[in-house]
């Protein structure tokens, strides 16, 4: 599964059933819940990375990934449109980037 894919699943869930799946159910709380569970997951990874703790690293990590894509998709932003930025961003060095914001 490419995270193309699992978005494209999540943004089905947008019109499906809340009772049908955990996706449709944190989708139908709002984005202000989406983005609550999102930070929930960041500070469980990091965490996790702090303890050094590598199995447990790349499961909160796979949920840190997977809220992201909930909380973007709660907002209508396409995972497109973050891709190409992460693409304009790679033709500069991360310190110009910083700079320029």
């Amino acid at each position: 599964m490419t995270l193309n894919d699992l978005y494209a699943t999540i943004l089905a869930r947008k019109s499906a059933d809340p009772a049908s799946s955990w996706t449709a159910q944190l989708l139908a709380k709002g984005p202000e819940k989406c983005a609550e569970k999102f930070g929930e997951e960041a500070i469980e990874a990091i965490i996790e990375a702090v303890r050094d703790d590598k199995a447990a690293l790349t499961s909160e990590a796979a949920d840190v990934i997977y809220h992201l894509l909930v909380m973007l998709a709660s907002r209508d932003v396409s995972f497109d449109d973050v891709l190409a930025e992460l693409g304009r961003r790679q033709s500069q060095s991360g310190i110009a980037e910083k700079a320029a914001r």
